[in-house]
């Protein structure tokens, strides 16, 4: 592949930036769903007036776009691997949120959730050992198309400059850094662009095979 303007090896920049890409973008994606989790169970088993103040907010973090809003916080808390994490998570939480209200408020009307009220088990126990096993499939469907999401969006913020700073290796500021020169060494650009997208696409097949397995029935599932 060559190297680029300041000597250094395509192909060894792309390997060791898949290392960082992945790890930021599975932190990213595993706290936006921790996060959207304890929101939307919590919301949605309370009910009422908290479901729905607790909806306005996240509803008022969707109504600015992905990127937008990843801007608007990274720009706050300044460029890092941590607020990186920070930041992808702050953007998944409203959208895992709602998944997750939207999954409990099916759940918490079912029989065995009933008997545990009438039981008298208290509310953590209710969420956390009747309600949450049950949004296992939902949760894991949601995770692998954050996750395709994660890595979309962590390039986007190498490639603005507001994402992993050199000399670390970046896909994102690889080809940001490289269409000067994509006249002369279109390799550049070319070989970091691939890597996203062959990433992006092996997460989304991912996440359409668990999505399938999760809408098949158990009886037409094959060993």
């Amino acid at each position: 592949m060559g190297t680029d303007e300041f000597g250094r090896d395509i192909f060894s920049r792309v390997l060791s930036g898949a290392t960082s890409i992945i790890l930021v973008s599975a932190a990213g994606t595993a706290l936006g769903i921790l996060l959207g989790t304890i929101v939307g169970l919590s919301s949605g088993y309370a009910g009422g007036k908290v479901d729905e103040i607790v909806m306005r907010v996240m509803d008022g973090l969707m109504s600015f776009p992905a990127l937008l809003l990843a801007l608007l916080v990274l720009t706050t808390l300044g460029s890092s691997h941590v607020n990186i994490i920070l930041t992808i998570g702050i953007v998944f939480m409203p959208r895992v949120a709602r998944v997750l209200r939207s999954a409990t408020l099916s759940i918490k009307t079912m029989e065995f959730v009933q008997s545990a009220r009438l039981r008298g088990e208290p509310a953590y126990y209710i969420i956390f050992r009747e309600i949450l096993p049950n949004t296992t499939p939902v949760l894991t469907v949601e995770a692998s198309v954050r996750l395709s999401y994660a890595v979309l969006l962590a390039s986007s913020l190498g490639f603005l400059g507001l994402g992993v700073q050199p000399p670390s290796p970046d896909w994102g500021l690889m080809i940001s850094e490289g269409r000067a020169h994509i006249a002369n060494a279109p390799l550049i650009v070319l070989a970091p662009s691939v890597a996203v997208a062959s990433l992006v696409i092996g997460v989304n097949l991912l996440a359409e095979g668990l999505r399938e397995a999760r809408e098949l029935p158990k009886g037409e599932r094959t060993p």
